[in-house]
C-alpha cells in the first residue's frame, strides 16, 4: 500500500513538471497578441536584376549574388546602367531570401512616385544562398567580406553622375544586421562607406543558439570591437525588435549596448514605434506595412536637399529617427522648427472658466482658447499633455484641427493637478500564482490618469492587468487608450478599447530595470469622463514560465559598468560574459553525456510503452531528482555569483579526482559515469547560495 502511494506521488510529480513545461512553451509560442500587421503588396510585377560582379569575386564566392530590385517601368529603365538614386542594401538573415527586399522596396517606389521622383532609392539585395548561419557560424566571416565587395560594386554603378553617392544605407534582417555590424571589424573597411544602419530583429547581444565556436567567436569579435572602439564609431544605428510575437529572437537580445560615449544608437520595440504600435514575428517584420511605412518616411526625411543623398549630419540622423521611431509629434519632420507661426483662415476665441470642457465642431480648422493658468498645473487635450510650469507666460492656446470633410470633430480638454491623477498600484508577489490580486478604482471623471506600477522591473515578472469600464449617459461608441510606458527602455505598448468593456493587458518586460534607475513603470490611461474604470492586477504564472530570464539586475549592472568604466573594465565585462557562456556550454556538454548514457533505458521504455507505462526498475529516477534542480539553477546562473562564493575554492578540487574516477571505473562500470558527472554540477549549484 505504501509503495502504491509512493508511485502515485511520483507520477503526480512528473505530470506536474510536464504541465509546467507545457505552460511555458505555450506562452512562448502562442501567448501573445494576434498578428495585426498589414501585408504589403506590390502594385507591379517585382523584378530582380542580377548585378554583374568581377570574375575574381564570383570565383571566390560562387554561392553569393547581388541583385537590384525594381517594378514595371522603373525596372526597365534601370536595366540600362548607371543609376541615379540613393543606394540601400538589404541583407537577409538566417535562411533568408534576397527577395524579402520587395516589401520595403515597393513602398519606397510608391513614395518616390508621389513626389514625381524628385528623390528615389535604389534597393539592392544580397543572395546568401539561404545559408543557415544561425546554426553554423563558419560562413559569417565570408558573408561579411562579400558584403564589403558588394558595397564597392554598388558605388561604382553611380560613377560619373552629378550626385553620385559615396556611401550606402544598410537594412539588415536577423543575422544580416550582425553581418552589417561586422563590416567595421574588417581591416581594409572604411567606415564612411555606410551612412546608416537599420537592423530588424537582429540578436546583437548574444547568439540565440551558440551551437559552435564559430558563432560565439564571431559575436565576441563584433561586440568587443564596438565596445572598445565606441569613441571612434560615428555610424548611426537603429535596432528594431519584433516584441513578444518574435519567439525566435527575444527582444532583449536586440538592444544595442548603451555606452555614454556612443550616442548614435537607438533600440526600440516595434510595438512602441509611433504609427506602428504592433508586435511582429521574426518574418513579418520585413513585410509589416505599418513598420515599413515608418521606415520609408524616415528615409525620405534623411535626404539632404543639396547632395540629394542621405545626410552626413549625425545630429540630423538621430533627430529624424527619434521623430519617427520614438516620439512623433503628429506632424512632418522639421530640422529647425519655427517658434513663430502665422495663422491663416478663420478662428474664434472660446473663453474657458471650468476645469474640463468639450468642443464639438464641423469643418473648423482652428480653435483658440484663453484661460487663467494659475489654478492648475497640467492641461490635457485627450492625447496631448502640457505641463503649464514649462510655459509661465502662457495665457492662450491655439488648437489646429485638420479638415474632416463635414464630419463631426470633438475636442475634449481639461486642466488638472498631477497629484490628483497619479495613483500607485503595487504588483502582486511572484508566488501568488494569480490567486490574489490588487486593484485601484478611478472615481473622478477625468480624461487622463497615471498609474505607477510599483516593484515591477524584472524579466521574470509577468502580470495580467484587467481594466473594466462602466459608462453612463452616453449611447455613442467611446474609445479609451491604455499605454504601458517603460521609462528605461523603448518597449511601450498600446491597447485601444471600446468602452464600456473589459480589457486584458499583458504586462511583462524585454529589458530589466537598471540597478541605479529609480523610474517606475507607468500605465497611462486616456479615459472618458462619462465612464468609471477599475484596474486589477494579478500574477500570470503561465507568462512567467515563458519569460526569458537572461537580462536581470545583475546583467543591467554590467551594462552600467560598461557605460562609465574604462577600456580595461569593458574587457573584464566581456570576459565575464565569455566565462558565463563557457560555463553554460560546459553544463550543456555534461548534461548531453548524461542523457546519452541514459539513452538505453529510454529506448527500452519507448519500445515497451504499449505494455508498460512505468519503467521498473528505473535506473534514472534517483539521478533525475538531483539533476533537474541542479540544471535549473545553473541554467540561470552567471559566473559572477559563482566566483564570489566561499564554497568555490573547495568545489574546484572535485573535478580532477572525479575525472580520474571516470577513467578508472568508466570502462567497466559505464552506468556509474553519470553519478561522477552530477556531483560537480550539484556543488556548483550550491555556490549560488553559499
Amino acid at each position: 500500500m505504501f509503495l502504491h502511494s509512493v508511485n502515485l506521488w511520483n507520477l503526480a510529480f512528473y505530470v506536474f513538471m510536464v504541465f509546467l513545461a507545457t505552460l511555458g512553451l505555450w506562452d512562448v509560442f502562442f501567448g501573445f497578441e494576434e498578428n495585426k500587421c498589414i501585408m504589403s503588396y506590390m502594385f507591379e510585377y517585382p523584378e530582380y536584376q542580377k548585378i554583374e560582379l568581377p570574375k575574381k569575386l564570383t570565383k571566390r564566392y560562387p554561392a553569393y549574388e547581388l541583385y537590384l530590385y525594381g517594378e514595371g517601368s522603373y525596372a526597365e529603365e534601370h536595366k540600362i546602367l548607371p543609376l541615379t538614386g540613393i543606394p540601400v542594401l538589404f541583407l537577409p538573415g538566417n535562411a533568408g531570401s534576397y527577395k524579402q527586399v520587395r516589401s520595403i522596396g515597393s513602398i519606397a517606389l510608391r513614395k518616390a512616385e508621389d513626389i514625381d521622383f524628385k528623390y528615389h532609392f535604389d534597393f539592392f539585395s544580397v543572395n546568401f544562398n539561404e545559408e543557415l548561419v544561425a546554426l553554423y557560424g563558419g560562413s559569417l566571416q565570408k558573408q561579411t567580406k562579400f558584403v564589403h565587395e558588394c558595397i564597392k560594386a554598388i558605388l561604382k554603378l553611380y560613377k560619373g553622375q552629378e550626385f553620385a553617392p559615396t556611401s550606402v544605407a544598410i537594412i539588415g534582417h536577423s543575422m544580416g544586421g550582425l553581418v552589417a555590424r561586422a563590416l567595421l571589424t574588417l581591416k581594409n573597411f572604411k567606415q564612411d562607406l555606410i551612412n546608416l544602419l537599420v537592423t530588424q530583429a537582429t540578436p546583437h547581444v548574444a547568439p540565440v543558439m551558440p551551437l559552435d565556436r564559430f558563432i560565439t567567436e564571431f559575436y565576441m569579435n563584433v561586440n568587443n570591437y564596438w565596445i572598445l572602439n565606441a569613441r571612434h564609431i560615428n555610424l548611426t544605428t537603429l535596432s528594431v525588435a519584433g516584441g513578444f510575437r518574435d519567439y525566435q529572437v527575444r527582444s532583449g537580445l536586440t538592444f544595442l549596448p548603451k555606452l555614454s560615449h556612443y550616442t548614435s544608437a537607438l533600440s526600440v520595440v516595434s510595438s512602441a514605434v509611433p504609427k506602428t504600435w504592433v508586435s511582429t514575428d521574426h518574418l513579418s517584420i520585413v513585410w509589416c506595412k505599418q513598420l515599413q511605412l515608418t521606415t520609408i518616411r524616415a528615409f525620405f526625411d534623411l535626404i539632404d536637399a543639396d547632395t540629394k543623398q542621405i545626410t552626413q549630419k549625425p545630429k540630423k540622423k538621430l533627430s529624424v529617427l527619434n521623430h519617427h521611431f520614438i516620439r512623433h509629434p503628429a506632424k512632418q519632420f522639421e530640422e529647425n522648427p519655427s517658434i513663430i507661426s502665422d495663422l491663416t483662415g478663420t478662428s474664434m476665441w472660446v473663453p474657458v472658466k471650468v476645469s474640463r470642457w468639450s468642443y464639438v465642431a464641423y469643418n473648423v480648422s482652428i480653435l483658440s482658447v484663453y484661460f487663467c493658468p494659475n489654478l492648475y498645473s497640467y492641461l490635457s487635450l485627450k492625447s496631448l499633455t502640457l505641463r503649464l510650469q514649462d510655459y509661465p507666460s502662457l495665457s492662450h492656446i491655439v488648437v489646429y484641427v485638420p479638415s474632416v470633410h463635414g464630419s463631426k470633430f470633438v475636442v475634449d480638454c481639461e486642466f488638472f493637478k498631477k497629484e490628483a491623477r497619479s495613483m500607485q498600484l503595487p504588483v502582486t508577489h511572484l508566488f501568488s500564482f494569480g490567486l490574489s490580486s490588487r486593484k485601484v478604482t478611478l472615481n473622478t471623471n477625468g480624461l487622463y490618469y497615471n498609474i505607477e506600477l510599483l516593484n515591477f522591473g524584472q524579466i521574470y515578472q509577468a502580470f495580467k492587468v484587467n481594466v473594466v469600464s462602466k459608462c453612463t449617459g452616453s449611447k455613442e461608441e467611446i474609445t479609451s487608450i491604455y499605454k504601458l510606458h517603460i521609462p528605461w527602455s523603448y518597449e511601450d505598448s498600446l491597447t485601444i478599447a471600446q468602452v464600456p468593456s473589459s480589457t486584458d493587458i499583458s504586462l511583462k518586460l524585454h529589458v530589466a530595470q537598471p540597478e541605479n534607475d529609480s523610474h517606475v513603470a507607468l500605465l497611462k490611461m486616456y479615459t472618458s469622463s462619462d465612464c468609471q474604470y477599475e484596474v486589477t492586477i494579478k500574477t500570470s504564472f503561465p507568462q512567467i514560465l515563458g519569460q526569458n530570464p537572461k537580462h536581470s539586475r545583475r546583467s543591467e549592472k554590467k551594462s552600467n559598468h560598461h557605460k562609465d568604466s574604462a577600456v580595461q573594465s569593458l574587457r573584464l565585462c566581456a570576459n565575464d560574459a565569455e566565462d558565463s557562456l563557457r560555463m553554460h556550454s560546459t553544463v550543456i556538454n555534461l548534461l548531453t553525456w548524461v542523457v546519452l548514457l541514459s539513452m538505453p533505458s529510454l529506448i527500452y521504455w519507448l519500445k515497451n510503452l504499449r505494455y508498460y507505462f512505468k519503467l521498473s526498475p528505473d535506473p534514472c529516477k534517483p539521478l533525475a531528482f538531483l539533476l533537474i534542480p541542479a540544471i535549473a539553477i545553473l541554467g540561470n546562473t552567471h559566473t559572477v555569483s559563482v566566483k564570489s562564493s566561499k564554497l568555490l575554492k573547495t568545489v574546484s578540487q572535485f573535478p580532477l579526482p572525479l575525472a580520474v574516477g571516470v577513467i578508472a571505473f568508466g570502462s567497466s562500470h559505464l552506468y556509474r559515469v553519470p553519478c561522477f558527472v552530477i556531483i560537480p554540477l550539484i556543488f556548483h549549484a550550491l555556490c549560488n547560495f553559499m
